[in-house]
């Protein structure tokens, strides 16, 4: 199966290559604001289901652009599918994207590819067997304190996606590590914390076609991955967090309480420190205005001192069993 799902990656990654040649020529269309799809797209996902599917006709199959259309729709095995992860990168000529495939057996992921066709490499994954970069084997990075790893993320970008929200949290997360980046593919992103070119990641808004495969690619290199409080049944939940042990621990520690399953208290303590952060903005904002005004003759003026906000405090609540 993981034979299959590797011809399927290079026979998209082929077509993806081709338009790569020439990509203003590509037609784009928008989904929604900002969350943009191209012909590639669909001709990279119809060379994928036509390749998993003339090999395995009674499976299931999960697709970021069809859904569920494509075959059996009670099948135990589903095959969980992005054929262009990356697609604003794609369009703009950036080369950072990828094909991600995953098999899920019973709910679970059991086989996991990765390709990525500008470079390519291809990352695999079989549960109990390990995950190879071509023909080497993985291990996710040893580092053990948080302030010395480098950590991947990606932005929101969709109406409604929280953004203040995130901003606090992103916030939390660069002051506690040596440095943040956002490549804008989370396949690719997930590929390399198992490789260990990146100590952790974490992203909100997620689908399960930008994290099955790479969830399987980050346990069999040694990694940990699940939701923000920690649960390793996240897949659906909408938000990732990843790492080696050490550090998946801090990072659900930091990350908790911004969770859609944080306890009524953590989310009421981001709010307030949200409200605290935004007042202590407006009032450094006033304060250079105040200092650039003409003084007045025989007055003097006195700066103001704006107080530091403390950090709430972090609790790791349980989050329900729920299902695949």
């Amino acid at each position: 199966m993981l034979n299959v799902a590797v011809k399927a990656a290079r026979a998209a990654g082929a077509i993806i290559n081709r338009a790569a040649l020439d990509v203003e020529s590509v037609r784009v269309s928008a989904k929604q604001t900002n969350d943009f799809v191209t012909e590639i797209d669909h001709a990279a996902e119809a060379a994928i289901i036509e390749t998993l599917l003339t090999a395995y006709p009674g499976h299931g199959i999960l697709a970021e652009e069809s859904g569920s259309e494509h075959g059996a729709r009670d099948s135990e095995f589903v095959w969980i599918i992005d054929p262009l992860d990356g697609t604003t990168n794609f369009i703009h000529g950036f080369p950072v994207y990828c094909v991600s495939i995953a098999l899920a057996v019973r709910g679970k992921v059991e086989q996991a590819v990765v390709y990525d066709p500008t470079r390519n490499d291809l990352f695999c994954a079989t549960k109990g067997r390990g995950t190879y970069l071509n023909d080497r084997r993985l291990r996710v990075a040893k580092r053990t304190r948080l302030q010395e790893c480098l950590i991947s993320t990606g932005f929101p970008y969709r109406p409604g996606d929280k953004l203040k929200t995130y901003l606090n949290m992103l916030g939390e997360v660069m002051s506690q590590c040596a440095g943040v980046r956002r490549p804008g593919a989370a396949a690719l992103d997930l590929a390399y914390v198992a490789a260990g070119y990146s100590d952790g990641f974490f992203e909100t808004g997620l689908q399960p076609w930008d994290v099955a495969a790479g969830s399987l690619l980050v346990t069999e290199a040694g990694g940990l991955i699940g939701n923000f409080t920690g649960e390793a049944d996240f897949i659906h939940h909408g938000e990732c967090v990843a790492g080696n042990p050490k550090i998946y621990g801090q990072m659900v520690a930091t990350l908790a309480k911004y969770s859609k399953f944080a306890g009524a208290g953590d989310k009421a303590g981001v709010r307030q420190a949200m409200v605290e952060t935004t007042d202590s903005q407006d009032a450094s904002d006033e304060a250079p205005a105040e200092a650039a005004a003409p003084a007045a003759p025989k007055t003097t003026l006195t700066s103001r001192r704006i107080k530091a906000v403390s950090p709430v405090p972090a609790a790791t609540p349980k989050l329900p069993d729920a299902p695949f």
